[in-house]
Order: structure tokens, then sequence, then C-alpha cells
């Protein structure tokens, strides 16, 4: 009796050793036979993307497995994959998930426009920036994407680095970039910041745009910030001469008159109340946090200093506004 019970035990520690080494085989042995390159199309679905993988490579249980192990169907970013001879299922996964051999690090940040974004993708991918900029001006895709027009799917940059197929086609740029963007707004601790400023996301995206074109002194952006939340709430017309260069035509303006005041556009901030219809630019991270976390007081105008060194003067009423706008005034005449 002792004999047939060790005798069982054996089998059985054979049998678990020949399938373990069974499994290792599936799991990290060769599973592509011969280099070859696989193209995966955004208008693909994750199940016609891995049917195409798969069609050239061994062991597709493992590989299914370790898929669904890494989450794999949460979304395979489209662009041309080469598996080389030898890799096996996890290498294959892994290399849908991480990305392929054909990627390319691709910076956006500080674009005005969205010919200037255009120019800026064209360095880094293999499209020419005419091309891309029919992707980024087309209707049809912004109305694809929840957009009424090409200016407000502007809204869907977020200045960062991406990793994109250097040959991705400019539309699959564009919707790749509203994943990025909803995923970026997702988070628990940004939708508790959209209910203390108590804007949707394209709202903080169009006024960190205002606030990034008011100045360049990054430690008062929260304050500016502050100043247009109180006077969306009480109904105030923002007034932000940025607004009014937008209206114009020309960001680049020095100075803004009184004719400029009088333009007819619903981004005319003087005009109009509240925010115009959609991002005036591309405003950058710190634009964006200072929006999230406006600073917390009871200002409601800001001026150029007199000692013009890019900062501001704030002021709560208008009659003390009055003086540091008549205090600016005089500094530019002795400066012309």
């Amino acid at each position: 009796m002792r004999r047939k019970f060790v005798a069982i035990v054996l089998l059985l520690i054979v049998a678990v050793s020949v399938m373990g080494m069974i499994a290792y085989e599936q799991f990290y042995g060769s599973a592509v036979a011969e280099r070859f390159t696989v193209v995966l199309r955004a208008d693909e679905s994750y199940e016609q993307m891995t049917a195409k993988v798969k069609r050239y490579i061994d062991h597709d249980l493992a590989f299914d497995i370790y898929a669904k192990h890494i989450d794999l169907d949460r979304g395979i970013d489209p662009g041309a994959y080469t598996l080389q001879q030898g890799m096996s299922a996890i290498m294959v996964a892994r290399m849908l998930k991480f990305g392929s051999d054909n990627t390319v690090s691709v910076t956006i940040n500080n674009l005005r426009t969205p010919e200037a974004l255009a120019a800026r993708l064209a360095t880094y991918i293999d499209a020419d920036s005419a091309d891309i900029c029919r992707a980024l001006r087309s209707k049809e895709l912004a109305q694809e994407l929840g957009y009424d027009s090409p200016e407000a799917m502007f809204s869907i940059f977020i200045p960062n680095t991406y990793q994109v197929y250097r040959d991705i086609e400019p539309e699959a740029f564009v919707r790749k970039m509203k994943r990025e963007y909803d995923s970026f707004w997702c988070s628990a601790s940004r939708r508790s910041a959209l209910e203390r400023v108590g804007l949707t996301s394209y709202e903080v995206m169009t006024l960190a745009s205002i606030v990034h074109e008011e100045t360049n002194a990054t430690e008062e952006m929260a304050r500016i910030a502050g100043v247009y939340i109180n006077r969306l709430r009480r109904g105030m017309p923002l007034q932000a001469d940025p607004t009014v260069k937008y209206a114009v035509g020309d960001l680049g303006l020095k100075r803004i008159l009184f004719k400029h005041l009088e333009v007819e556009s619903p981004y005319n901030t003087y005009k109009y109340v509240g925010l115009p219809p959609t991002p005036i630019a591309m405003p950058d991270m710190v634009a964006i946090e200072a929006v999230l976390n406006y600073e917390d007081h009871d200002y409601l105008y800001f001026c150029a200093r007199a000692e013009m060194d890019g900062r501001h003067n704030f002021a709560r009423t208008h009659r003390e506004h009055e003086r540091n706008a008549a205090a600016y005034h005089r500094a530019l005449e002795r400066v012309r």
C-alpha cells in the first residue's frame, strides 16, 4: 500500500512538472517564427487587432491569458508593430501594451493656433503640416469627438510629452489626444477640483488660455484666475485684454485701444459676459493648475504695474483700480 502511495505521488510530481514545462513553453517559449510587421488601424476593434496579430504567432491561449492580465483590452494604440523572430507570447502582448519600435516622443506646449501645432507635429511624425492642419481644422472630426467646431476641439491638447507612432495618421493623432484629454480629467483629484471651481473641463481650458496669455509671471497666475472666477460668479464681464486681441485677430497686439473694445465678436469679453466660446490659445500646465487651484480672495480688478516688470497690481474696488491704471499709463507716457 505504501509503495502504491509513493508511486502515485511520484506520478503527480512528474505530471505537475510536465504541465509546468508546457505552460512555461507556452508563455515564455518562442511564439514568433519569423520577423514580420503588422499594421493596426484606429478603426479596428480590439478583437480585430489581436486577431490580426495572432494570425502570425503561436501559443494563442497564453497570449490571451497574459493580455487579460495586463488589461490589454483597454486599448491598443494604432501603428506599425514589428515582431522579431523568437519573441514569446508575453513579449508580443507587452509590445502591444507599451508601444512598438515605431514610436516617437512628441512634446506640445505653448502653441496658439492649429497652424502652429501642425508645424510642430510635422517635425515629429511622418505627415505634412498641411495634412495635419486639415485634421485640426476638420469640422467632421470635431463633430465626431463631440465638439461644435474645430476651434472648440483645440481644447483637447493638454501640454505634455506623448508617445505616438511616427507614421500615425493626423486624424488618428487627434483621436489619441482626445483619449489623453479624457484620461487627464478622469482623476479623482481633478474631478474634485472641477467641483470646487464650478466649471467644466472645457471651461477650465478656456479660462486657463486667458490666464496663460495674461502674464508670464507664473507665481501670480492663481491670483489672476481668482479675479476671473470672482467676476464670473458675480455676472461681471471678464474684460480680459487677451480675448480682445483674439477677436481683433492679433494676439501680439501691444496696446488695447478703445476702438478695439468695440469690436463685434463673441470673444470680446468687454462686450459679452461670460467665457468666450472657445480657448484663445493652448494654455500651459501651470495655467491649467492655476485655474483648478485659484487663489480665494475678493479682488475684482488687476492692472499692469507702473514698474512695467510683467507683474500686476490687484484691486477690490473700481476706484482703486483706476488709481493703479492711471499710474501705469503715466509710466507709459514717460517711456514714449
